[in-house]
């Protein structure tokens, strides 16, 4: 067990484990379907609760109840299935997924979003709580096995066992700048490149009135690019081989002080909102499609609906993805995602495993992949000699519907973008050209390993999560751009950070990528 998980929750955990290894799944007869490969749907009703984070999802938080939704009841029937969704709240995600372990309440399905390793998961997969699935996907799940990369089915594997059904993504460079191109004419100035292009480009939005030249959000989410552009991302898989010892890419100094520094210009000149540790995700959201932010960062596959919403309040606004700044190596970009940010756990008590795989199988189908898509046939699209007629929705809560139908409700798919409707229009067409172009050839990565670091993994306040830096770290970070403390003690936040329990870190990190029999794998930067 884990030694980060806390006592109570640990006898709670381990209770659970018990109740669940002494339960074994009923076998399942095969279909003749599956047997022959195609996505079946079970001849009996399957009924299973399931765990969903909210992700920020407007549709899915404004809900009065989810299992009612229109969208769900439709999924119910073209799968067969009666699913009980809890809602997780985003915010409080890990939080909420730490207690449901410790309650053992655990639904028959749980989503998680860092693998079998996850933080989240508080150590359930290796406690044994969930089922291994090999057996189960040979026979009801050739479509998963068959579409889903290899490298989605190693992130959801342990001790040689797939344990979760991933969603995947075939371009890990998901995050983009983007930019009012509106007012970046009006500015009169080229599109940026370098870190000091982009500063100027932010001076001249602060000189035309824009609030939030560069829109800042709390723990620097969405709001890390400079962070990219000097290859110091704070995360959790970010390590790099320095001298003889492998360290987490925050130990260069050099290009750390001038990451910070740069925000902390940003924040003396105005270019950054002043209380920008605050703003939480809706907020964050809401300025920018109220017409008050000039640039930012988020996931590409957001800039359409994101420029349809605001367009209800600036009909002149217009959006554009530009490549993301540059440093001193002449390179930058966000950090690139794990190959499945999503999986999804089967809880080793549930009786109808069979049945709940055919569902995910059948995520993979035709059929499947025109209901999320495009919606239902006479309500939200018809066909026309055979072609499918789609307009997608330009109000503000259509936008979000379709969001929620594409991304949210879509369990098992590639999530690099929908290509279904990308491909109907100019604007589309130009989107998907922007990922295999743009972000294809920017993004920032490091060393990193499965599963994650024991020394990290008992540590919370030293431990990074995959886009957020270590608790002690970012503390000092926010105090620097605020000014409260010096830029120039980097080197005593690293030494604070060591003492912590870092060099433990720094000693089980190199051991393991010295070492080829560790039972770790180590993974080593993509770009």
């Amino acid at each position: 067990m884990k030694k980060w998980i806390p006592t109570t929750m640990a006898a709670v955990l381990l209770a659970t484990t018990m109740a669940a290894c002494s339960s074994k799944p009923a076998e399942q007869p095969a279909t003749s379907a599956a047997a022959n490969g195609a996505s079946a749907k079970p001849a009996e009703k399957t009924k299973f609760s399931i765990s969903l984070r909210t992700l920020a999802f407007g549709h899915v938080e404004k809900s009065p109840d989810i299992n009612q939704d229109k969208w769900v009841k439709k999924l119910e029937e073209l799968t067969n299935s009666d699913l009980n969704i809890v809602l997780v709240p985003h915010k409080e995600y890990e939080q909420k997924m730490i207690q449901m372990f410790a309650t053992n309440d655990i639904p028959d399905v749980v989503q998680g979003s860092g693998g079998v390793n996850g933080k989240e998961m508080a150590g359930s997969v290796k406690a044994g709580v969930f089922m291994p699935l090999d057996d189960l996907l040979k026979q009801y799940g050739p479509n998963l096995l068959k579409k889903v990369p290899k490298d989605a089915w190693d992130n959801v594997t342990y001790n040689g066992k797939i344990y979760a059904i991933p969603e995947y993504l075939s371009n890990p460079s998901r995050r983009a700048i983007f930019v009012r191109k509106d007012l970046l004419d009006k500015a009169g100035l080229g599109v940026p490149k370098t870190v000091d292009e982009y500063m100027a480009v932010l001076r001249k939005f602060k000189e035309m009135g824009v609030e939030n030249p560069y829109m800042g959000r709390e723990n620097f989410k969405y709001a890390d690019s400079f962070f990219g552009a000097y290859d110091v991302y704070p995360y959790l898989s970010m390590f790099e081989k320095s001298g003889d010892q492998i360290l987490p890419k925050f130990f260069d100094t050099e290009n750390m002080t001038k990451a910070l520094q740069t925000y902390k210009t940003m924040f003396d000149e105005g270019l950054i909102n002043k209380e920008f540790a605050t703003i939480n995700a809706t907020v964050f959201k809401n300025t920018i499609l109220a017409g008050k932010a000039g640039m930012w960062s988020m996931n590409a596959n957001e800039m359409l609906q994101w420029e349809t919403q605001l367009k209800t309040t600036v009909p002149t606004g217009d959006i554009e993805i530009i490549a993301s700044p540059t440093g001193p190596d002449g390179k930058g970009g966000h950090y690139l995602y794990g190959p499945a940010p999503r999986a999804y756990f089967i809880n080793k008590n549930v009786k109808n495993a069979a049945q709940i795989i055919q569902f995910y199988d059948w995520m993979m189908s035709d059929e499947a992949e025109k209901f999320f898509t495009f919606g239902i046939e006479g309500d939200t699209y018809k066909t026309v000699d055979g072609k499918i007629d789609y307009k997608s929705p330009t109000d503000s809560a259509g936008v979000d519907e379709e969001r929620y139908r594409q991304s949210f409700l879509w369990l098992v798919q590639d999530t690099t973008y929908n290509k279904g409707t990308l491909s109907m229009t100019e604007d589309g067409k130009k989107l998907m050209n922007v990922y295999d172009t743009t972000l294809k050839n920017e993004g920032r990565d490091g060393i990193n390993f499965e599963p994650r670091l024991e020394s990290l993994m008992k540590n919370p306040d030293i431990s990074p999560l995959s886009d957020q830096a270590p608790p002690v770290i970012l503390s000092h970070m926010v105090k620097m751009v605020y000014g409260k403390e010096p830029i120039s003690d980097w080197p005593k936040v690293l030494e604070e950070w060591k003492s912590k329990g870092g060099n433990e870190v720094i000693k089980e990190a190199t051991e393991k990528f010295n070492s080829k029999d560790s039972g770790t794998t180590v993974s080593m930067p993509r770009k």
